[in-house]
């Protein structure tokens, strides 16, 4: 199932207005708001039930400046950008002034992503800006694969759900906590979150396309 540019365009607005978008990545279904709005992020996390104090991932489009999001971008995570996006990579770094605490929960960190699929790429680059999206499902259950989950799960409180049959890889979580290696899972689609806030240049090791990237993350 194809989704047309006129959805994607409709899409976009809703966002703009302040609304509730579903789309697709290639883990499972985002329930995307502007993260540049307050009341947009707080719609939310009203409807998945999620406590204040979880941060949300900013989904960004592949061309869109980290700099607007995170005051410190060390080299190594610049690298590891480079070889992971677009992708199931989410950046942990010190966020910008701007970045909202309904976005951060409260923390001095953001969460960064810049997802693959063509769905998702289309509409954030159709909205240009940030987008606030965790897993489209209440907190606690299962993440939705598809659109069909999302109106199960949620009915008509979200406004725009742009469907496709389902995501192309149903999402394998992975939690990496003070030491972490970012392998050829990764390149396989399982998630993987590094907090490159302290990350250093001589943690990360690139090798050929052939071979896993090793990562040590430093909290």
């Amino acid at each position: 199932m194809v989704v047309s540019p006129l959805e994607i365009a409709h899409a976009a607005d809703v966002l703009r207005a302040g609304g509730v978008v579903a789309f697709p990545t290639e883990t499972v279904y985002g329930l995307g708001a502007d993260a540049s709005s307050a009341a947009a992020v707080a719609k939310i996390y009203r409807l998945k039930g999620r406590p204040a104090d979880h941060p949300v991932i900013v989904h960004l489009a592949p061309a869109h400046p980290l700099e607007r999001w995170a005051r410190e971008i060390p080299a190594a995570a610049r690298r590891l950008a480079e070889r992971f996006w677009p992708g199931p990579l989410t950046l942990i770094l010190r966020r910008s002034a701007s970045v909202l605490d309904a976005v951060t929960g409260g923390q001095d960190t953001v969460a960064l992503r810049v997802p693959s699929h063509p769905v998702a790429q289309a509409l954030l680059a159709a909205f240009d800006g940030g987008v606030a999206a965790p897993s489209a499902n209440r907190f606690g259950r299962v993440s939705a694969t598809t659109a069909a989950h999302v109106r199960e799960e949620f009915g008509a409180a979200v406004e725009v759900v742009l469907e496709l049959a389902e995501v192309e890889r149903p999402v394998v979580q992975r939690r990496r906590q003070a030491e972490a290696e970012v392998d050829q899972r990764l390149l396989a689609g399982d998630v993987a979150v590094v907090h490159a806030a302290h990350l250093r240049d001589r943690d990360v090791r690139l090798v050929d396309e052939q071979q896993p990237l090793v990562g040590q993350v430093v909290q």
